[in-house]
């Protein structure tokens, strides 16, 4: 009885804080608002602060006790985050579409995506955690032209309604000082921020510049596609390092080559893949000697994650380390990220 009364009033909670949302049938699928990466962060008490995950940017639909969870491009993996999805049917709604992220947290409370993908890799589903951080349908109810604030506060309502101790959770924030919450995020070795207009609607995409989420990284981190690699001499070793680039246009750009950031199990994982990619030229635009000689290619289909702390004047990483393979990112789609002025991208 009383998870009953908490859950209804978790729903009135969260339809009061609506007012008057035009009505509109769920979407099958919301294309996502996406943040463009600045130099640093904004200032002034427009912007609000949330925490950057290192996770799988992930939707949830909800209709009539069935939930969907979808990747950024629209994949179903509702079963891989089976748990989360069934904690989420438990929600006071007929129907609903969140916007969040899923993580696995270490002990000292960083997101790491390395240990997202050894728990997906060896189903422990249950290790996954969801920060909601947006709501943009609830029962009948088009959120997206409302203000964050707005839409944030009927998220926290209606997440109250859940344990404490479930998967799910909501993503808090910090309203204004940019700069000194950045400051202190890095000092906890977390990624960096997300930082996002209060006051304004959900733009699907990377909106207009002065509307768009930007966000401030700590640390470098990129997608990069593997175009080949180079197979270790050290006993004990299988993988030497990765070849890896991004797309400019057509052309597969070399970016360097990854060395470091594999465990034993990755490693072997990564070689089997790969040798099932193999081909016989380079897939690159061009590739310096001195990173070619003794490489193997192969079709440039592999996604990953890299960290690492600048790029050379020559245009190739500096102290990469491999950070999981990026599942369901589109090749072609990976660009290379440099940070944008911050007035350039707020005016």
């Amino acid at each position: 009885m009383a998870n009953r009364k908490k859950a209804t009033a978790a729903r009135r909670g969260a339809l009061d804080a609506i007012g008057s949302a035009p009505t509109a049938e769920l979407p099958a699928f919301i294309t996502p608002q996406l943040a463009t990466l600045v130099d640093k962060a904004p200032t002034g008490d427009r912007w609000l602060h949330e925490i950057k995950f290192d996770g799988y940017r992930t939707a949830a639909r909800i209709e009539s006790g069935r939930v969907q969870m979808f990747t950024r491009k629209g994949l179903d993996w509702t079963e891989r985050f089976r748990p989360i999805a069934n904690a989420l049917a438990e929600l006071p709604v007929r129907a609903a579409y969140l916007d969040g992220e899923i993580v696995v947290v270490r002990p000292d409370g960083v997101s790491s995506f390395a240990d997202l993908q050894e728990a997906l890799s060896k189903g422990q589903a249950r290790r996954l955690s969801y920060y909601v951080f947006d709501l943009l349908h609830v029962d009948g109810r088009d959120l997206t032209r409302l203000p964050l604030l707005q839409r944030k506060r009927a998220l926290e309502m209606l997440l109250g309604g859940l344990p404490k101790d479930g998967p799910v959770h909501y993503s808090e924030h910090l309203v204004g000082n940019g700069p000194h919450v950045f400051r202190h995020v890095c000092e906890f070795g977390l990624e960096g921020i997300v930082s996002k207009l209060a006051q304004a609607p959900y733009h699907r995409g990377r909106g207009r510049a002065g509307q768009g989420w930007l966000k401030v990284k700590c640390i470098q981190r990129q997608e990069f596609v593997v175009g080949g690699w180079a197979v270790s001499d050290a006993s004990g070793r299988d993988l030497k390092s990765l070849l890896v680039g991004y797309y400019k246009g057509r052309e597969l750009i070399f970016a360097g080559r990854v060395g470091t950031g594999f465990s034993v199990r990755v490693e072997r994982d990564l070689l089997a893949r790969l040798q099932q990619l193999q081909q016989s030229g380079s897939p690159f635009a061009s590739v310096p000697r001195e990173y070619s000689r003794g490489a193997t290619w192969v079709e440039p289909r592999m996604v990953v994650a890299v960290k690492f702390t600048s790029w050379t004047r020559d245009g190739v990483l500096r102290h990469p380390s491999f950070d999981g393979i990026c599942e369901g990112t589109a090749p072609k789609s990976v660009m290379i990220e440099r940070p944008l002025p911050a007035k350039e991208a707020t005016r």
